[in-house]
C-alpha cells in the first residue's frame, strides 16, 4: 500500500510498540491500524497498560487535509481525540482503519488515550468532547467578563446554592429589586 499521507513512502508491516499490527510509511513515519487488529489485541492483553511517559513536542504534524483511505481510496473521517488538544485522527469507516501521523502515537499516550483507541472513534466520545469545548467556551467568557476572583466567589455561590433545599425562594429573594416590598 502507498502512504495516504505523504504520497511518497509505502506501507509496511509493522508493530507498535511490538505489540500490535500496523503498517508504517518508510516516508513520513505514519501509521495505519485496523481497529479490529487492536481490538483483538486488547482483548487479549486487557491488563496491559501503556507507558504515558514519552516524549512528544508539539509539531503541528497532524494532517489538515482529507486523506484518503490507503485500503479503499475513500475520504476519511477526521476525529478529534480530546477537547484539551486540536489534534484529530483520521478514521476510515470502510475499512475500519485509522491513520495516525508521525507522532500521534506519543500525544495518544501523553494524554492517556493510547488504551481507548476504540473509544476515541465513537459518537458518544466525540458528544462529549463537544460538550467539554462548549463548557471550557463559557469558562472563558465568563472570566473574562467577570475577572478571576469574582467568577471564583460565583462558583463557589453557585455550588452553595445548588446544595440548599429551598433554592427557589433564595434564587427570588436574591433577584429581586427589593425582596422585602409587597409590590412585584
Amino acid at each position: 500500500m502507498d502512504c495516504t499521507s505523504c504520497n511518497v513512502g509505502s506501507l509496511e508491516p509493522s508493530f507498535i510498540e511490538g505489540q500490535f499490527r500496523a503498517h508504517t510509511c518508510t516516508s513520513c513515519k505514519g501509521n495505519w491500524i485496523l481497529i479490529e487488529d487492536y481490538v483483538s489485541w486488547k482483548e487479549r492483553n486487557p491488563e496491559y497498560q501503556f507507558s504515558e511517559q514519552c516524549s512528544f513536542q508539539e509539531d503541528g504534524t497532524d494532517s489538515k487535509k482529507a486523506l484518503l483511505c490507503p485500503s479503499t481510496g475513500t475520504i476519511m473521517r477526521k476525529f478529534k481525540i480530546s477537547s484539551a488538544t486540536e489534534h484529530r485522527i483520521d478514521y476510515s469507516a470502510n475499512a475500519g482503519g485509522l491513520w495516525l501521523d508521525a507522532g500521534e502515537w506519543e500525544l495518544l499516550k501523553k494524554e492517556g488515550l493510547a488504551g481507548s483507541l476504540n473509544s476515541v472513534i465513537s459518537q458518544h466520545w466525540q458528544n462529549k468532547i463537544r460538550e467539554q469545548s462548549a463548557k471550557d467556551n463559557f469558562a472563558d467568557i465568563y472570566l473574562e467578563k467577570f475577572g478571576a476572583e469574582n467568577y471564583t466567589k460565583i462558583k463557589e455561590f453557585r455550588q452553595w446554592l445548588d446544595k440548599q433545599e429551598q433554592k427557589a425562594d433564595l434564587r427570588a429573594y436574591i433577584l429581586a429589586e427589593d425582596p422585602y416590598s409587597a409590590e412585584k
